[in-house]
């Protein structure tokens, strides 16, 4: 470990990994660190992150020693990440590079990555990085929404965050803001709780978008009250229902489809055909290991994944924002986790442009 951090402080003059972060990388995250080695010295490491449920890698980190820049030693490293990533199922990998530092972004280009995102004032330096990607798998082209990313701000609000997502995308001139977003949360929600902060089911979500001017489908499962698996106490239970109801009274004199099935692949490519953005409630067990409901946005599929914009950034994880936009899962993965609660409820809510008839 001490070669690890002594490479730090000779590569780097900011935003080094310390000790500490190196001990938890080995030892505990979702992580792997490759070593390139000559006559016991070490000569240049590279970190990668995994994403739990996700398809895609992270490059954390790429170095090697100063004095041996321009021998190809990176290219090695680089080739080895993207085996280790494959290895791990993953087809996507994906980095960061300082926007001063053309000699790395030649070398990652060169590899095949392509510019997905700009990321300012994010070294402690406050130069801005390029965020970059590659598919690791050569028919991975899939055409995605243009849907723009907003991170929750609070631990409840990912359903407002969504719902801003969804509309900013249909509509260029909604603003998305944290007034909204929490606007927006005390419309939808329909939980009550006195030990803390309810979140939306998806006749609230529903219903602040159509209020909005935005056509709307729903798919639900139950028609039963949703939500109510953590809820003991009879009288939250009873406000949870009657919430519920008023809002599914409003939806009808609205004329706003209420359909009464699971949400699989195929409603989600049928909605999107049509020009929808869709919203799907997912357990987020697999990915942040929290039984809870959480909703994501859809942004596109193709024959082995579906890509959504999460708008939860694991921070505690090293995770960015460009972490949690067309984020790849599995199909069958996506279709396992789009399911909450004893009863596996499963929901959506789609969007389309003004008052389109779905």
């Amino acid at each position: 470990m001490s070669a690890l951090v002594a490479l730090e402080q000779q590569c780097f003059s900011g935003d080094r990994i310390s000790r500490r972060q190196f001990r938890y990388l080995l030892t505990k995250a979702n992580a792997a660190v490759l070593v390139i080695e000559s006559a016991g010295q070490l000569l240049g490491d590279a970190v990668l992150l995994f994403s739990r449920a996700t398809s895609v890698a992270r490059l954390y980190s790429l170095a090697v020693r100063p004095e041996l820049r321009g021998q190809g030693l990176g290219k090695r490293l680089m080739k080895a990440v993207e085996a280790e990533a494959w290895a791990h199922h993953r087809a996507y990998l994906r980095l960061e590079v300082r926007q001063d530092n053309p000699a790395a972004l030649r070398l990652y280009q060169s590899l095949g990555y392509r510019r997905l995102g700009e990321y300012p004032d994010y070294y402690d330096d406050h130069m801005g990085a390029w965020r970059l990607e590659k598919s690791l798998a050569a028919d991975l082209h899939p055409e995605l929404a243009p849907v723009p990313f907003y991170e929750q701000s609070l631990d409840f609000t990912c359903g407002a965050a969504s719902l801003m997502m969804a509309m900013k995308c249909l509509d260029q001139g909604f603003e998305m803001s944290r007034r909204e977003e929490l606007r927006l949360w005390r419309e939808a929600t329909t939980i009550f709780m006195n030990s803390g902060h309810g979140g939306c089911g998806p006749y609230g979500l529903a219903l602040a978008a159509v209020n909005r001017g935005f056509g709307v489908d729903i798919f639900v499962s139950e028609s039963g009250t949703h939500l109510v698996d953590s809820v003991r106490n009879e009288e939250k239970k009873e406000v949870i229902r009657l919430v519920q109801e008023d809002m599914y009274e409003q939806l009808m004199a609205r004329g706003v489809c209420i359909t009464p099935s699971g949400v699989g692949m195929a409603e989600i490519e049928a909605c999107m055909a049509k020009g929808g953005i869709a919203l799907v409630l997912i357990s987020s067990w697999q990915i942040y290991g929290e039984r809870q409901a959480h909703w994501v946005v859809v942004t596109g599929y193709d024959d082995n994944f579906i890509y959504v914009n999460d708008p939860f950034v694991d921070r505690e994880e090293g995770e960015t924002p460009m972490d949690s936009i067309h984020m790849p899962i599995l199909r069958a993965k996506f279709e396992s986790m789009a399911r909450y609660g004893r009863v596996g409820l499963q929901a959506m809510v789609v969007l389309y442009r003004g008052d389109a008839d779905a």
